[in-house]
């Protein structure tokens, strides 16, 4: 008989039993027909149960019989408690599912490979130096000139290749009106032949395109923005001034090196004005070793190299170290040059959600083992109701393996629906939590397949969610005693210990949960509260660009435009605003003083800013129209307290590092952040927008932000119009972006916020776990010591006896999981405790809030089983000895 009718025949053992039954009965038909007694015949064919088994045994595949027997029997069990079911069922599929969409987040961000050719071999160069407030930074950026030097000393060993970061950048297509932002790169021509990837359409770039306008359109990009036209070929666009050709576009799985962000063009290193500045760094350096090349004996020797040539070549530039003191000078070239594997890519996503990720990932664990605890006490409780049954089976012939079996498939069941409903989750929430990462104008974008890895990963989780439900009640169920389990068991207490043990680890589960989503709520909140000395109310934000570069009267008679708007209040201007993302520092000398080794940040802006951005005077007087800089300037409190301690600040001077022109203090404010929320308040000088050096005219103004008070509560609904205003003046100037200053302080708390989001979302399915675990323990206690209680209550024990002994085991192993979590939480908060703003681990509001919360749940659960107790009727019980 073949193996598939074999199979066959397991899969459908009754239709086999009928069918042997038929052949059974057709030879003893047979034997009466030849003339045999029928009695005789019926003897000589032995017992019919036991031929049946013996012939059924020998056309089937015995372990596959038993497994899908044991499956049906533990459907059935599942079905004879459908709510019970149904209850770990949704609480292991919410924890499988989270576990999976955290899986499916990370492995897109930091671990899955690009999709190029020797990933493995694929290198990002950084340095480590010291910051300006003594931290150690890493700097990934570097100035063309350098990164050319390296790649000729390199190239024996290795290639290297330059990357920009995917800034998104204005381009038009053939007006002003077609303007649009695309994120654009800068590459160096060798990136698309070392990454080994084909084109889709047309070519891509080569070594020798270094210096041609010629632009790749990623596929996405031409899919989105084109729809696959392949008469795109030969179209121009223009960003500025210069002119570009598309060429090409690229495969389509390629979106860049940048995790997070999809490249829609890629454009030559060369062809960006930074490209021939030796000052400026401004693009990655990757490096890729040769095929053959040993890492092990490559890289170290090669790093010491690139790094010796990179210092010599900032020592020799005149314009890297113009204006540094010595310290300065020492800090800046006292570097380390780093090689990090960038296989996955590199990315600013990457470095500010690792630790944030790695937090969504223990808290979803750390849910599916609460819910993994909870279950596996259901299933120990109905193993030690079952003990009887097993002893049964095993005196009539049952193995032990089997009934580790029997046990295991029941929890494979409950796994497998699980894992279901899981998928649906996990399908869900990963591209809803990646909705909450960036803002809607810049929103993260990851590949979120559901390939061979998370297949993996899904059915090793499978896999353990089976041992950590089913193992326990299966060795217990196989280590029973026949003849003690039909006599009543050796010890009725053991399930109940076992059942607290589970329920200390389950509440230090959930109090290291609750522990850490407390950390992260009130760090948001404190974030979220942080005073911010303006205002955001009703402010608008038009960030506008101006080619080659306008006067600054320009920008002032576009201003007086925009205030005779309906609806306007006033009108200013910043070269950028506040918590944007520049940020620009000037070392501060006083008093022709050598400067100070504390820098301080400058922010050039209009007259009118402070009383638009509504940030009072401390002391002295705003802009006049008539301020230039270098010239007057307005400080904050900190710069006060920084470089004039103790001082009437007003009248007083500085300069912008030694022999600069000369600043005099006109007036001082209070402090604002400038551009990050979590930082401390940091030295900041405003200037005023128009800057003259010498006799010469003022400077143009190529960028700067337009700041609008509106009178509508939606400051956007205005956006359209005064976007129009700007156009039709045909001054030079367009509008680049429009957003609101709310919307960029929002903008500084979407980490925290998602993480506190998420953090309280699993806190409250942990208590929900915690306290569906301790109800169901507290209710198997009281039922099976339901004897024991009538018996006490008979000869005199009063309702607090009852209740103590109801209670005090599980409450005690409360406080054993809680101190255990707590521990655990103060131990997991130093990892963290980076993302952490103003929140101390220790703090007595940190320990109180989950202590509390636990208790709560506690008595919450704990109320039906005591209620239950109470009720117990001695009478009812005697009665029954």
């Amino acid at each position: 008989m073949s193996l598939w009718s074999r199979i066959s025949n397991a899969v459908f053992g009754e239709r086999l039993n009928r069918e042997i039954d038929e052949e059974l009965q057709s030879h003893i038909e047979e034997a009466i027909a030849s003339g045999r007694d029928p009695e005789e015949a019926y003897r000589a064919f032995g017992c019919a149960l036991r031929t049946r088994e013996a012939s059924h045994s020998i056309r089937v595949v015995g372990w596959l019989e038993s497994l899908l027997s044991d499956i049906s029997f533990g459907w059935r069990q599942l079905c004879r408690n459908k709510v019970t079911s149904a209850s770990a069922v949704l609480s292991l599929a919410l924890g499988i599912g989270s576990c999976v969409a955290a899986f499916r987040l990370i492995d897109a961000l930091l671990w899955r490979p690009l999709p190029i050719s020797g990933s493995s071999r694929l290198y990002f160069l950084s340095r480590k130096l010291t910051g300006l407030e003594g931290k150690p930074i890493d700097d990934g950026y570097w100035a063309t000139p350098d990164f050319n030097l390296m790649r000729n000393a390199a190239k024996d060993q290795a290639d290297l290749i330059a990357i920009s970061d995917a800034d998104r950048t204005d381009i038009t297509w053939s007006t002003d009106d077609d303007m649009e932002k695309a994120h654009v790169v800068y590459a160096s021509g060798n990136m698309f032949s070392l990454f080994g990837l084909e084109p889709a359409l047309g070519r891509l770039l080569a070594p020798a395109d270094e210096r041609a306008p010629y632009a790749v359109l990623s596929w996405d990009y031409w899919n989105q923005r084109f729809g696959r036209d392949r008469r795109v070929l030969g179209r121009s666009f223009h960003i500025g001034e210069q002119t570009f050709e598309i060429i090409g576009v690229g495969p389509r799985d390629f979106t860049g090196t940048e995790k997070g962000t999809v490249t829609d063009i890629f454009l030559p290193l060369s062809m960006n004005r930074l490209a021939t500045r030796d000052s400026v760094t401004w693009h990655h350096a990757f490096l890729m070793l040769k095929p053959g090349i040993n890492p092990a004996t490559a890289l170290e020797p090669l790093r010491q190299h690139l790094s010796s040539l990179s210092r010599a070549f900032e020592l020799e530039c005149s314009t890297c170290l113009r204006g540094m003191t010595p310290a300065t000078i020492e800090r800046y070239l006292n570097k380390t040059l780093v090689f990090n594997p960038a296989g996955a890519g590199i990315s600013e996503l990457q470095n500010d959600y690792r630790r944030s990720l790695g937090i969504l990932g223990l808290l979803a664990a750390l849910v599916l083992l609460i819910a993994c605890v909870n279950v596996s006490n259901m299933m120990t409780a109905r193993a030690a109701a079952r003990a009887q049954e097993m002893a049964l089976r095993v005196s009539i012939g049952a193995g032990r393996r089997r009934l580790v079996q029997l046990i295991l498939c029941e929890s494979a069941l409950l796994a497998f629906f699980a894992s279901v409903l899981g998928a649906f989750f996990a399908t869900w929430s990963a591209p809803f939590v990646l909705s909450l990462i960036n803002p809607p104008d810049n929103p993260a974008r990851l590949a979120l397949s559901a390939d061979w890895r998370v297949l993996l990963f899904a059915l090793g989780l499978i896999l353990l969610v089976v041992l950590l439900l089913g193992l326990l009640p299966a060795l217990r169920a196989s280590a029973v005693r026949p003849v003690a389990a039909l006599k009543g068991g050796e010890d009725p207490h053991s399930p109940r210990r076992l059942m607290r043990v589970a329920i200390a680890l389950q509440v230090a589960f959930c109090c290291l949960v609750l522990f850490l989503s407390s950390l992260f709520v009130a760090s948001f909140q404190r974030l979220q509260n942080r005073p911010l000395g303006f205002s955001t109310d009703r402010l608008l934000l038009l960030e506008t660009v101006a080619g080659k570069g306008q006067l600054p009267i320009v920008w002032n008679q576009t201003a007086e435009a925009l205030r005779a708007v309906p609806g306007i209040d006033s009108v200013a201007i910043s070269r950028w605003p506040l918590l944007g993302r520049i940020r620009i520092n000037s070392e501060i000398s006083v008093n022709g003083a050598p400067p100070s080794p504390t820098p301080a940040w400058v922010l050039p802006v209009s007259p009118g800013w402070l009383s638009t951005m509504k940030i009072s005077i401390v002391s002295g007087r705003d802009f006049r129209p008539e301020d230039t800089s270098p010239g007057a300037a307005i400080v904050n409190e900190t710069f006060i307290k920084t470089f004039f301690p103790g001082q009437d600040p007003i009248g007083h001077t500085f300069e912008l590092g030694a022999d600069e022109p000369i600043n005099t203090i006109v007036g001082v404010t209070p402090d604002v952040p400038y551009s990050d929320l979590r930082e401390p308040n940091r030295p900041v000088f405003y200037v005023p927008i128009v800057e003259i050096h010498g006799k010469s005219a003022p400077s143009v103004v190529d960028f700067a932000t337009f700041i609008i008070h509106t009178d509508a509560q939606n400051p956007l609904a205005l956006a359209d119009s005064l976007r129009q205003i700007i156009a039709q003046r045909h001054n030079g100037l367009r509008v680049s972006n429009i957003t609101t200053e709310l919307d960029l302080v929002r903008n500084q708390t979407i980490r925290e916020r998602l993480i506190a989001m998420l953090a309280s979302f699993f806190a409250v399915v942990a208590l929900l776990l915690a306290g569906m675990g301790l109800y169901a323990v507290l209710n198997y206690s009281v039922l099976q010591r339901r004897r024991e209680i009538g018996i006490r209550m008979a000869i005199g024990s009063t309702r607090t006896d009852i209740v103590r002994i109801v209670t005090l085991d599980v409450f005690l192993m409360i406080a054993l999981g809680g101190c255990a979590g707590v521990a655990l939480g103060l131990g997991a908060a130093r990892y963290v405790e980076s993302l952490f703003y103003q929140v101390k681990a220790t703090d007595a509001d940190m320990i109180a809030s989950p202590t509390c919360a636990i208790l709560l749940t506690a008595l919450v659960a704990t109320l039906p089983a005591v209620l239950r107790a109470l009720r117990t009727d001695p009478t009812e019980i005697l009665r029954a000895q």
